[in-house]
């Protein structure tokens, strides 16, 4: 799944399975959210929706930059173009113990090197810890994003090496276990209300176990389920994503063409 070819009128406009995601992953978010912002692909969604749909869209980084409203995809949450645009710039406690911990941001928006069935996600260590296969970048401030803000968004690329059974090590704790584990905690936030990938969405259940919502253009349940590491289960309503309008195609190739 590299390239997608779609119909818009007269007109034929090809696009990967990437900018899909991305699309996607940007219609979700409403103008006006407060939104935590993790670099990479969530921040390539985030910032498309603001050039879109969502002007009124707050971007908050990590490195305490309220507000930013870079014209190209900043290349760290250090990066200069984050606080030149920015309303405001605090310090990277007062983001954490002002904003986010006390619930005043709506959505964060993360990433994931691993992810698992209940929307666990691990960026610390694949394989054991002690020993380990592989390193990642660690946490960051992601647990304490999915651990308070008023629920998360996560986007990924689908792969069995991605979406597995259960992740080597849970960096930020999604929905634990799954039956309530998050208020029996005592969590302020809702935790993943939604997975996007270049396959389709995935969203939680009751149970908080992630179940197929909808599939992107030109792809099957047999392929998504192909691409995931556990018995995917599809929502009895499978929808199919709307492809990408020329428009956002415009605005997230001029984002990139930026950077």
């Amino acid at each position: 799944m590299t390239v997608i070819e779609k119909s818009f009128g007269a007109n034929q406009i090809d696009y990967s399975a990437d900018e899909m995601m991305s699309v996607a992953a940007a219609r979700a978010l409403r103008d006006g959210m407060r939104c935590f912002v993790g670099i990479g692909l969530p921040s390539t969604a985030a910032n498309l929706a603001r050039t879109t749909h969502a002007p009124g869209l707050v971007l908050i980084y990590e490195s305490g930059t309220l507000g930013s409203k870079p014209d190209r995809l900043p290349a760290s949450i250090g990066d200069g173009i984050l606080a030149e645009t920015a309303d405001a710039v605090i310090s990277v406690p007062e983001v954490f113990n002002y904003w986010l911990q006390p619930g005043r941001i709506d959505v964060g928006f993360l990433g994931a090197a691993q992810i698992d069935k209940y929307a666990n996600i691990n960026t610390t260590v694949v394989g054991d810890y002690v020993h380990p296969k592989a390193r990642l970048p660690g946490a960051g401030g992601a647990p304490e994003i999915a651990a308070s803000c008023g629920e998360v968004f996560v986007v990924v690329r689908q792969s069995r090496r991605t979406f597995v059974e259960r992740v080597d090590f849970i960096t930020s704790l999604g929905h634990g276990q799954g039956l309530g584990e998050r208020g029996r905690l005592g969590l302020r936030g809702a935790g993943p209300a939604l997975v996007i990938t270049d396959v389709g969405t995935l969203r939680p259940d009751h149970s908080g176990e992630l179940i197929l919502a909808a599939l992107h253009p030109e792809v099957s349940v047999e392929q998504a389920r192909a691409a995931t590491g556990w018995q995917l289960r599809v929502a009895d309503d499978l929808q199919t994503t709307e492809p990408p309008t020329a428009a956002e195609l415009t605005a997230l190739r001029a984002l990139h063409k930026n950077s």
